[in-house]
C-alpha cells in the first residue's frame, strides 16, 4: 500500500522531540510507549503489526509480530489516526534516552533501508517494517550488535532515532571500520560484517571493544557518537567514568581511604 504522506518537525537539539502533523484520516505509525503528547482529534490503537499489508490475516500478523521479539522491540506497534472532522492535528513521539532523531524519505531507497534493533521510532502508515538477519559468520557467531536488524521499506517518510550525534558518510566503493555498537543505519547496497579488532593486545588493553564493524561498498552509512550501551556504561556506578570524577585512579584509591 501507499504509505500516508505525513508533515512533520523535529524540536530541541540534545533531548529531540518529533512532532508529526496529520490531515484527517492519515495514520502514523510508532514504538509503543514513543508518544509524548497528542492534540484533539487523534485516536490511538494498539496493533499486531505496521499496518503495511491490511490482508496479511491472523497468521501473518503474528509472525510479524514474532519478528520484532527477535529484535527485542515490543510486540505491538501503536496506530495514531487523526479522526477529527476538519483541519490538522498533531502527535509527538521521543526515544527513551537523549540522541538524534533522522528523518529519512524511503521512496528515495527502493531497497529500503537497514537499521539497528532499537533504532526506529516512527513512519508513515505503509511503511513495512521486517527483520533482516546478517548472513555474516562473525557477526552471527558473536551475535548482538550487527546480527538480527530491521529493514523498512515503503515510499514514505521513515524517523530513526541514534544516540548522541549523528554522522552520515557517504561511500564509494570505499572500506570504513566503525565500533559495532556505533552503527545506526546503512543501505542495502552496503556489505556488513564484523571482524576482531586487531591483535590480543589491542583487543585486551586497547579499550576499543572486541570487535569492529566493517562497512564496504556503494551508499549511505549513519553513525552515532553515543550508542545507549556505553552511555549506560557511563553513568553505571563503577563505570568507565567513576575515577575520572576521583582524579583518576590514585585518586579513587585515596578517596576511598579517607572514606573509611
Amino acid at each position: 500500500m501507499l504509505s500516508h504522506d505525513v508533515d512533520y518537525r523535529i524540536i530541541g537539539s540534545d533531548i529531540q522531540v518529533l512532532e508529526i502533523e496529520l490531515d484527517p484520516n492519515e495514520t502514523v505509525i510508532a514504538e509503543a510507549g514513543a508518544m509524548v503528547y497528542m492534540e484533539e482529534g487523534i485516536a490511538f490503537e494498539t496493533k499486531m503489526g505496521d499496518g503495511s499489508e491490511p490482508d496479511q490475516g491472523l497468521m501473518g500478523k503474528l509472525f510479524s509480530a514474532g519478528t520484532r521479539l527477535i529484535t527485542g522491540e515490543s510486540l505491538f506497534i501503536t496506530h495514531f489516526t487523526h479522526r477529527g472532522g476538519y483541519g490538522k492535528s498533531r502527535v509527538a513521539f521521543s526515544a527513551p534516552y537523549p540522541g538524534t532523531i533522522i528523518p529519512v524519505n524511503l521512496g528515495d531507497m527502493p531497497n529500503g533501508l537497514i537499521v539497528q534493533k532499537d533504532g526506529f521510532l516512527a513512519a508513515a502508515r505503509g511503511t513495512k517494517i521486517s527483520v533482516h538477519f546478517n548472513q555474516k559468520f562473525g557477526a552471527g557467531l558473536f551475535g548482538g550488535e550487527g546480527f538480527i536488524l530491521q529493514k523498512l521499506t515503503g515510499d514514505g517518510k521513515a524517523f530513526v532515532h541514534a544516540g548522541g550525534t549523528i554522522i552520515e558518510k557517504k561511500l564509494n566503493n570505499e572500506l570504513l571500520r566503525v565500533d559495532t555498537g556505533c552503527v545506526v543505519a546503512f543501505e542495502p547496497s552496503i556489505d556488513f560484517s564484523v571482524a576482531r579488532a586487531g591483535g590480543l593486545k589491542s583487543m585486551i588493553f586497547g579499550g576499543e571493544g572486541l570487535l569492529l564493524a566493517t562497512l564496504r561498498g556503494t551508499g549511505r552509512v549513519w553513525i552515532q557518537s553515543m550508542p545507549v550501551k556505553k552511555l549506560i556504561q557511563a553513568l553505571a556506578p563503577g563505570g568507565s567514568n567513576t575515577q575520572k570524577e576521583s582524579g583518576g585512579v590514585l585518586g579513587g584509591l585515596f578517596g576511598g581511604v579517607m572514606d573509611q
